[in-house]
């Protein structure tokens, strides 16, 4: 195949716009590479920062119920505390009027014997 052939086939497919389309894919075709390679790395960053803001924004809103919980928590122990405190200060006076109380029989109007 000769020289002529190769131009009658050139000129079948394209003309010079085919020659011209070659020498630039081959003298470009590591700097297309990379290029190609830099625009996947930046998708894949952009993915990544996106699942990042995600995770982000669901951790908010976790702490955001965890903080609610433990309000509620803390309600819920205090008003606990708070009972206990009544039924102990009841259980106090129960036990003082028990110290008091006046074994003698029929003495409604006597002091009850304490020593304190």
């Amino acid at each position: 195949m000769g020289l002529s052939d190769w131009l009658a086939i050139m000129g079948a497919i394209g003309g010079s716009s085919t020659l011209t389309w070659l020498i630039t894919f081959w003298a470009n075709r590591k700097t297309n590479a990379r290029k190609e390679d830099a625009t996947a790395d930046s998708m894949e960053d952009e993915n990544e920062r996106k699942q990042v803001a995600w995770l982000e924004e669901r951790i908010a809103q976790r702490d955001t119920k965890i903080d609610a919980l433990y309000v509620e928590m803390r309600q819920e122990q205090k008003a606990h505390i708070e009972t206990i405190y009544k039924l102990h200060e009841v259980e106090l006076k129960l036990k003082d009027a028990e110290m008091r109380r006046c074994d003698v029989p029929r003495c409604t109007n006597r002091l009850p014997p304490s020593d304190y």
